[in-house]
């Protein structure tokens, strides 16, 4: 009997490959035009908060030389 209870415990690690490939199959993957759509769009992002912070920290740093002297 102990030996039945041996055989029906499932590897965890093939269970957790198969749950995670279940998983991914219910997911609803991009198409291509709208993955490079979006992708263009954390680039576009990126660029407009970089020079934000650039322009920031720019006048944060005039501020701080002309207090500092």
């Amino acid at each position: 009997m102990a030996e039945k209870a041996k055989s029906k415990k499932s590897n965890p690690i093939q269970a957790y490959f198969r749950e995670t490939i279940g998983e991914l199959r219910k997911v609803s993957w991009p198409t291509r035009r709208e993955a490079l759509q979006l992708t263009g769009l954390v680039i576009v992002v990126m660029i407009v908060v970089g020079f934000i912070l650039g322009m920031t920290d720019a006048a944060a740093r005039g501020l701080l030389g002309l207090l500092l002297g």
